[in-house]
């Protein structure tokens, strides 16, 4: 336990090149997977969920008029429905907050997810992957996160920008973000994370190893992500040892 929280899901943290566990890894996707279904079924009823609220008790008139489309037009009391995301405005800040902190060493010791994930795989054996490309793949969660942000407070974000700007770039009564981006980011975000709990793969990794393969990013060797280290250790230890006693005699 004493290494555990020494070390977290770290090889080594004080390495070069950081190696994290990828078993820790997967388990906090599949820990962390309740933020997107969250989201997509919050978006699913922006989107589609009705617009007007029929007030109750209240008598429906037939205007005796019909729409372009021939459908009779009715006067009713309504109310148009209106959203509170704080609740989607805190969970995505947390969301936001677990892809940062698992991009680097000393903030990785502010996530409950990672001491939970890493206390969850203790019992297995290691795979140590290099953290270069899940950081990568954690800046792309990082990013959708904060597309959906946006969306679901473009008035907070637009005052920045035309405070930034010193002009209205952007309007401030009306959203601006067309409804159809973030639950397509949602549903991106949901299937990566649910390849990456469920079946091992990693997207945003492969995808940056395709960025270093076109000469963009320098990687560390992914051929080594298989070596096990500790039993190379142990070998070595083992080869020594035979040497001395060979010298003894």
């Amino acid at each position: 336990m004493q290494n555990l929280l020494r070390n977290l899901w770290f090889r080594d943290p004080k390495e070069e090149t950081t190696f994290i566990n990828d078993n820790a890894v997967k388990i906090r996707a599949g820990i962390l997977l309740i933020i997107p279904i969250y989201m997509t079924f919050t978006l699913i009823d922006v989107v589609f969920g009705p617009t007007w609220n029929v007030l109750e008790n209240t008598t429906m008139i037939d205007t005796l008029e019909t729409d372009w489309n021939w459908h009779t037009i009715y006067q009713v009391q309504a109310t148009q429905r209106a959203y509170d995301y704080t609740i989607q405005t805190w969970v995505l800040f947390y969301g936001l907050f677990e892809m940062i902190a698992g991009m680097f060493v000393t903030t990785s010791r502010l996530s409950p997810t990672i001491y939970l994930a890493t206390l969850l795989a203790k019992k297995d054996k290691p795979n140590w992957k290099p953290l270069v490309p899940k950081r990568f793949a954690w800046t792309i969660g990082a990013t959708f996160i904060t597309v959906c942000l946006i969306f679901f407070n473009p008035d907070v974000f637009a005052n920045w920008v035309n405070t930034l700007f010193g002009s209205k770039l952007l309007p401030t009564t009306e959203n601006y973000m067309p409804d159809w981006i973030p639950l397509v980011l949602v549903w991106i975000c949901l299937g990566f994370m649910w390849l990456e709990a469920i079946l091992g793969f990693c997207v945003g990794c492969q995808v940056h190893a395709l960025m270093v393969k076109l000469g963009i990013f320098k990687e560390e060797c992914l051929e080594c992500n298989n070596i096990d280290w500790e039993e190379i250790a142990r070998r070595n230890e083992e080869r020594k040892a035979k040497e001395a006693a060979e010298n003894k005699s």
